[in-house]
């Protein structure tokens, strides 16, 4: 009785340390997303402005008929400007790209545009941020692939960079443009 009341916390501490390693061997910046493979959340928002460099928002319903990338950014994001000349490479490649501005001011996501340039058809404007709260959003950039149904295929946290967009991101992009 007393070596299985004495093996009881080696037992414990064996499965402690089992479970550590296994969780140090995942990467960090890997966070499944529970939208994959369900619909975009129904959303609605409005444009940036109704000033130049602004436009019309758009809807979560507009984003069927073609694969899309739904990028979330915030011109106080200190990543996006790093993420910014490959969107312009992926919107210039003829891949639709969507803005989001998360948490910002219109007149703010307005300078900023100016600041960088417009890779986005659209921008629309989440300044209450309840749109990314329901895209399971943790911080900006994050990019979203949605194909053609409207169904998210791929999340992005964090910048899109050159590699990224190679070896990831334009092939699932190409992919879901071929199927019928």
């Amino acid at each position: 009785m007393n070596r299985i009341l004495f093996l009881l916390p080696v037992g414990a501490f064996i499965a402690l340390v089992a479970f550590f390693a296994i969780g140090l061997t995942k990467d960090p910046k890997v966070l499944p997303s529970q939208l994959i493979d369900r619909p975009l959340p129904q959303f609605a928002l409005p444009g940036i402005a109704d000033q130049p460099g602004g436009g019309p928002g758009f809807a979560s319903a507009a984003f069927t008929g073609e694969p899309r990338l739904l990028n979330i950014f915030a011109s106080w994001c200190a990543a996006c400007p790093q993420e910014h000349p490959v969107l312009t490479r992926i919107s210039g490649e003829g891949f639709p790209v969507y803005g989001i501005a998360w948490k910002d001011k219109p007149q703010d996501s307005r300078d900023w545009i100016a600041r960088f340039g417009n890779p986005y058809r659209q921008i629309a404007a989440d300044e209450t941020g309840r749109t990314a709260i329901d895209l399971g959003v943790t911080g900006v950039p994050e990019t979203f692939i949605v194909d053609k149904r409207g169904r998210v295929r791929f999340k992005q946290i964090g910048p899109i960079s050159p590699e990224v967009w190679e070896k990831t991101i334009r092939p699932l992009m190409q992919q879901l443009r071929a199927e019928a």
